[in-house]
């Protein structure tokens, strides 16, 4: 009975928009508990993960008799088919890819309950589902390699064989006793282009990473970036795909199957400079239904204030002082300080320097005061430098 029913399960799931779908047992994670404490031993936890390890581990605490889990995959575009225009002096942020089109929990959750509403009226009755996208207890990866979907790479994703590792991840807790498919064996072999290109050694090799070290992560958090990153975070101002784009399981992959996941460019490729007094309601309209607006505006503002010292925009320069005369944040003014020192290094300007001295005065916030500190002190040293050349 249910291998019938599994099979129907799998037609509908493609029916419905489901590119890869696979069934697995129940049973606790084993492997998984000592790496996951490990981890979190280690401080390699990002923290936005689930809390409570045994709960990630072991089905049963987050669900009555569970029997199966059913993992399922949908592919995402890998390519932009229409980037905005090049425009000169004109410098634009992006997103990674995961965050094109509409934020991806919405989406694999409508497969998901579309697919368990048709479960409902086919199977037997006193049947239940607990459905989970990324957020939820289970670890993602783990569920898809072991229901056969792929395998885990050694930059922690899974690859597919159909779509590399350009898919969204989504899973369902059941009390339906499936036959479980068979996991796919591991097929990174002695390729390490992806711990090699990781721009901050992220990535551990063993498909684990320190999650703190990872640009994604540090696009995302809300304080103050530590300056070794600012750099190797480049002009992408969420997430980051470096370890996807140099996967030879990646070469060629671009899947265009779901219109909801379609880019819109100018919202995925977004210019800097009007980011940075981007209203509440402004952000709403443009972002909103992007995944990389989910920690609001003010972790983007920081990031296109580092893509525009990244770019060395002097053109910007007039829109930072703005910021740090105007924005209420103290993050977001020191950012705009450090930034301007970048920008102005090579031209450092007495006007610029008694700008930031008087700004300085007026900050109370530790980190915020230094980061003015440490950019006044730069242009400094480096105008007393050219003057020395001069003379």
């Amino acid at each position: 009975m249910t291998q019938d029913l599994k099979e129907l399960i799998k037609i509908k799931a493609a029916e419905i928009g489901i590119d890869k779908i696979g069934f697995t047992h129940a049973e606790p994670f084993y492997s998984l508990e000592d790496k996951l404490k490990k981890q979190q031993a280690k401080g390699h936890h990002s923290g936005f993960e689930h809390k409570v390890i045994e709960e990630r581990v072991y089905p049963e605490k987050i669900f009555d008799e569970p029997r199966s889990i059913i993992s399922i995959a949908l592919a995402y575009p890998s390519k932009m088919h229409n980037k905005p225009p090049r425009v000169k002096g004109e410098r634009r942020g992006e997103f990674a890819r995961a965050s094109w089109g509409t934020d991806y929990h919405y989406i694999l959750r409508d497969r998901m309950n579309k697919l368990i509403h048709y479960i409902k009226e086919i199977a037997p009755q006193n049947v239940s589902f607990k459905p989970m996208v990324d957020t939820g207890e289970l670890v993602d990866v783990a569920v898809a390699q072991r229901a056969g979907l792929g395998f885990i790479g050694r930059n922690g994703l899974l690859i597919t064989k159909e779509f590399g590792s350009y898919v969204y991840l989504g899973e369902i807790i059941t009390n339906i006793e499936f036959e479980a498919d068979e996991e796919v064996a591991f097929g990174c072999g002695d390729c390490t282009r992806c711990i090699d290109a990781c721009p901050t050694d992220a990535l551990l090799g063993d498909g684990r990473m320190n999650a703190n070290r990872c640009l994604s992560f540090q696009t995302q958090t809300k304080g103050y970036m530590p300056k070794e990153y600012r750099r190797k975070m480049g002009h992408v101002i969420y997430g980051c795909d470096i370890c996807q784009i140099v996967c030879p399981y990646n070469k060629g992959m671009d899947s265009h199957f779901h219109e909801e996941m379609e880019p819109e460019p100018f919202n995925t490729n977004p210019k800097l400079k009007p980011l940075l007094t981007i209203s509440n309601r402004e952000f709403k309209e443009t972002f909103g239904e992007l995944a990389g607006s989910w920690r609001g505006k003010k972790p983007l503002q920081r990031n296109a204030i580092i893509a525009l010292a990244n770019y060395r925009d002097y053109s910007a320069v007039p829109d930072l002082l703005n910021v740090i005369d105007n924005d209420v944040r103290p993050m977001i003014r020191g950012t705009a300080a450090w930034a301007i020192g970048v920008i102005t290094n090579k031209r450092p300007n007495g006007e610029i320097i008694a700008f930031l001295e008087e700004a300085l005065l007026k900050e109370t916030d530790e980190e915020t005061i230094e980061e003015f500190q440490s950019a006044i002190n730069d242009l400094k040293e480096r105008m007393n430098k050219l003057n020395m050349k001069e003379n």
